[in-house]
């Protein structure tokens, strides 16, 4: 079974409705949700929150925060998956912030650099990744793949 419908079949048996707040996925991690027959049962709210702007103005990420660690961050990782928890009031939400390239990156943050938050209840893990520089799309679908995988096994 493909992981995004194992997750919503989880998701269904479990009654646990789950949001998203992406920002280098840029709805990917939604739409692999949304695809599958079923998932309006669980399915409750994708932001795509891309500009800094976007993470203060909607999803209430303190402009401090991104100032002092940058977007793409442990702690504004944190704050989207705790952020997105609370406006959509589920009990599962999932954050992901990084860098997709080919542009953007530094070397204390390069190309590759992402962070996924999953928050689940009152527990939050924030983990820290590094993927192969194949381009921006690989990058982006093996985050997705990374965020079903993560799911997967806090739903098991």
């Amino acid at each position: 079974m493909k992981l995004n419908k194992n997750i919503v079949k989880k998701l269904t048996k479990k009654k646990l409705k789950i949001s998203f707040a992406e920002s280098c996925t840029g709805g990917m991690l939604s739409s692999s949700i949304t695809s599958v027959s079923g998932s309006s049962k669980v399915f409750n709210l994708g932001l795509v929150t891309y500009s800094d702007e976007s993470k203060i103005k909607i999803l209430k990420v303190s402009k401090k925060i991104i100032k002092k660690y940058g977007a793409v961050s442990e702690q504004v990782c944190q704050a989207m998956v705790t952020n997105i928890s609370r406006i959509a009031k589920t009990k599962m939400s999932v954050s992901v912030t990084g860098i997709a390239g080919p542009g953007g990156d530094s070397k204390k943050k390069p190309v590759g650099l992402v962070y996924i938050g999953i928050k689940k209840g009152n527990k939050i893990s924030i983990n820290k990744y590094l993927f192969k520089n194949k381009g921006r799309l690989y990058i982006q679908k093996t985050t997705v793949n990374k965020c079903l995988r993560l799911l997967l096994s806090i739903l098991e």
